[in-house]
């Protein structure tokens, strides 16, 4: 058994370290939020200003350590498929520490239900979220409110960025904006430090969350990996964690719920989406275009070239919505990344995780003596590849080519879940099993030779397309990691018979619980989530405001005893 003290309620410091809190400790508040990244930093902060004392548990510290990172770590059984290390930030902040910054909201097809997509649509449309979008401008430090292409082409005025001219209406374009990026934990580190009414508790690991018979989530239990433990006590619960962990501690809180909180109609944890990532094919463009850096990956990226109003943008291409429906096609972005010498060499994807160290992200199947000697081993495709891609010189460029990234479309077979394997928590780690069926390889196959034969037939460039993916399977340049974007495992539905949440992301089954983040999402769309995952969170925000300040909404939640079973 576990004694617990109550934690006095007047703490001078907002961030208390668990594992330096004498004995187990009961914590208590108004709202817990599980979880401190995008959704839960912004969720609290928002709170904050709604005058609502708020506890915030996060795993990690302020910075990376190699014992919560191994926390991530599991099986992947899909798929071949990287989930852990250099995909997720298990420390303050979360994953918006190993995030490149791309935001734009998802388009207003993305919401309908589209009848050639299987379970396809959300309970609500886009202009629900528009307002949302609009307040997470300012929080994710992005420009004017316009994702418009025309809108920053006069605005940009060069004679390197231009449009390309489309004639057929085949193919539309559009613009993303680039945080910094906003770096959560270090951005708003001082507006927590400042608040009144939160409290972070940092290497603070939740493992359970327990639900009693009313229906209502009594406490989340808490470890750290010293080995205190805590129970956090509150009216409202929210969960934000991310897209595989979310799923992971609803599934393992099965104690007083077989099968886990949620998942009476076994729906935690499947439908696990990722965007897949492809190179493709040879582009060779005419004259001019050759120099256009609007839809150019190595030379929009976070360019003060293609930016206005102190913001740097890109430029996607995509299928019209007319298109996608009439091919039955699931939604998809394409821009153009030039091929240098030493592109795809051994010796590239050394430097490129090199890089990634630099960055704070670790590839534990290639060590930093590996790479090492790699580079020693090959020092023409090193020096050549270093050369040219970081001094970026266009005369150096071989060809283009296409990078794609498609929408998956949802599959319930799709799925995170529990493993035998426990990590140093107790835990049981995780399994993903990643599936992207014949529509994903068809929207490939598709959308590039669409985008080909509108480039030839408007004399801007020769394309050579590489085999059909959809008869030839996955090709060698295929991104087994995705695009980190791990979504769908809670997604949000108005029947339970059909989600995890209902349209204001209360988990069914419970009174109290809410899920945050890009779980929820039904459908992913073609672009990056964080932009979307702010929106909600600041909706979540507003939803939780009104309940606290309605008494009727919300009777308060039993207190636990002051003992509970080990």
């Amino acid at each position: 058994m576990h004694c617990f003290l109550t934690l006095a309620p007047a703490i001078a410091k907002m961030f208390v370290d668990l594992r330096e809190i004498g004995g187990n400790t009961n914590i208590d508040s108004e709202v817990c939020i599980v979880g401190g990244g995008v959704a839960g930093i912004t969720i609290a902060l928002e709170l904050e200003k709604q005058g609502i004392p708020t506890v915030l548990i996060e795993s990690g510290g302020f910075k990376s350590d190699s014992a919560t990172r191994d926390l991530y770590r599991g099986e992947s059984t899909g798929l071949p498929y990287g989930f852990a290390d250099g995909c997720r930030s298990r420390f303050l902040g979360g994953s918006s520490n190993c995030w490149g910054g791309w935001c734009r909201p998802l388009n207003a097809l993305d919401f309908e239900r589209r009848a050639w997509i299987a379970d396809s649509g959300w309970p609500f449309g886009k202009s629900e979220l528009q307002p949302y979008y609009e307040r997470s401008l300012s929080i994710l430090r992005l420009g004017p409110n316009s994702f418009d292409t025309e809108f920053w082409i006069h605005a940009i005025a060069k004679a390197n960025v231009q449009r390309i001219p489309f004639f057929t209406g085949r193919v539309t374009d559009g613009i993303s904006h680039f945080s910094p990026p906003v770096r959560f934990g270090k951005l708003y580190r001082q507006d927590l430090e400042r608040a009144k009414l939160i409290k972070i508790y940092l290497h603070a690991n939740a493992t359970e969350i327990n639900v009693d018979e009313s229906e209502a989530v009594r406490f989340v239990e808490v470890k750290t990996l010293t080995g205190v433990f805590a129970r956090v006590t509150a009216r409202i619960f929210v969960l934000a964690t991310g897209g595989i962990e979310n799923a992971r501690l609803l599934l393992a809180s099965d104690r007083n719920r077989s099968g886990g909180v949620g998942n009476q109609n076994d729906l935690v944890g499947r439908f696990f989406m990722d965007h897949p990532r492809l190179y493709s094919g040879q582009v060779r463009f005419h004259g001019a275009w050759k120099r256009n850096i609007l839809y150019d990956l190595r030379y929009h990226y976070h360019n003060r070239a293609v930016s206005a109003y102190g913001t740097c943008v890109a430029a996607q291409l995509a299928l019209a919505p007319k298109i996608q429906a009439k091919e039955e096609l699931l939604n998809a972005r394409v821009c153009f990344s030039p091929v240098f010498p030493g592109e795809y060499s051994e010796a590239a994807k050394s430097l490129i995780r090199f890089r990634q160290r630099l960055q704070g992200k670790d590839d534990p199947s290639h060590s930093l003596l590996s790479d090492s000697l790699t580079l020693l081993l090959h020092p023409v495709d090193a020096s050549s590849f270093s050369l040219a891609r970081y001094l970026r010189p266009r005369s150096l460029i071989k060809y283009f080519c296409f990078q794609a990234i498609v929408e998956p479309a949802p599959d319930r077979d799709s799925r995170v879940s529990l493993s035998s394997k426990r990590d140093q928590l107790g835990m049981k780690r995780v399994n993903v099993h990643w599936r992207l069926g014949s529509q994903v390889k068809r929207t490939f196959d598709r959308t590039l030779a669409i985008v080909a034969e509108e480039l030839e037939s408007a004399k801007i460039a020769d394309v050579i397309l590489d085999p059909s993916i959809e008869s030839n399977g996955w090709p060698d340049t295929f991104e087994t990691e995705g695009t980190w974007h791990h979504i769908g495992t809670t997604r949000m539905h108005d029947s339970p018979l059909s989600g995890v949440v209902d349209r204001d992301c209360l988990v069914y089954g419970t009174n109290n619980l809410f899920i945050a983040g890009s779980s929820v999402f039904p459908t992913a769309g073609a672009n990056f989530p964080t932009i979307t995952i702010v929106a909600l969170a600041l909706r979540l925000s507003d939803h939780i405001s009104r309940k606290i300040k309605q008494p009727l909404a919300l009777q308060p939640v039993p207190k636990s005893p002051a003992r509970f079973p080990a």
